[in-house]
């Protein structure tokens, strides 16, 4: 019998002080972008051994994850795998995941490969980023669902302005809207973090001025709140 389970990552930690079994097992991954009017940048979406991280909430970002939330890139997560294989997929949509789509991949899980992370910039966001770090993999057959928060890196103040300049960490600003519909003369939202460590996302706040305000973010598209993407697992 194929059972179907549902589990917010948010509030219930899957098989918490269970020992993982070890998997040799193909699963199909699909994530849902639930936003109203963001985009996901290419996702990194890989199964590996209980050692490994692509982000940890409650720790500094790396340089590699401060590229992928900050300009949307993943290769030097990617190079810190080892590259893309059976086990590591890159960019499953060929692309930008627009709000109300989803990708299917399958990953081809071994022996040791017992977690699951996924990440991709949300845009337009600073340095946001929707991600699940070391998710136990089921291991019975069936389908499996998950709700996903983003996260802020810590690393670039959320001021939701556009630099109109090539994006770069460490140069302040958002890489772009891609639907075109941001604005400009923005005065921005936020200083600095004072916590600069990877932790929960408090969201865009985005304004309706388009030519001034606080934000170059409307709020009548762009703003969101937390879940963003819903993730299902079908266990074959």
């Amino acid at each position: 019998m194929i059972k179907s389970f549902t589990r917010s990552l948010a509030l219930v930690p899957m098989l918490a002080g269970v020992a993982p079994v070890a998997l040799a097992a193909d699963i199909d991954v699909t994530i849902t972008n639930l936003t109203h009017g963001n985009h996901f940048t290419p996702l990194l979406v890989t199964a590996h051994d209980a050692n490994t991280h692509l982000f940890q909430g409650g720790m500094a970002a790396s340089a590699s994850l401060r590229l992928m939330a900050e300009c949307g890139d993943f290769s030097l997560l990617s190079t810190d795998l080892g590259g893309a294989d059976g086990d590591t997929i890159e960019n499953p949509a060929a692309g930008l995941l627009a709000p109300g789509a989803s990708t299917t991949t399958m990953l081809m899980t071994a022996g040791g490969n017992t977690q699951l992370s996924l990440v991709a910039m949300v845009l337009p966001t600073n340095d946001g980023f929707v991600g699940v770090d070391s998710l136990t993999l089921p291991t019975t057959a069936g389908h499996y669902t998950y709700y996903l928060n983003a996260y802020d890196a810590g690393t670039e103040a959320n001021d939701e302005l556009l630099p109109g300049t090539m994006c770069a960490p460490g140069v302040a600003g958002i890489p772009g809207a891609p639907n075109m519909d941001a604005g400009t003369g923005g005065t921005g939202v936020a200083m600095a973090d004072t916590n600069t460590s990877v932790h929960i996302h408090r969201g865009v706040l985005g304004d309706t001025n388009s030519t001034g305000g606080i934000s170059d973010l409307d709020s009548t598209v762009h703003r969101w709140q937390n879940p963003v993407a819903k993730l299902e697992i079908t266990v074959k």
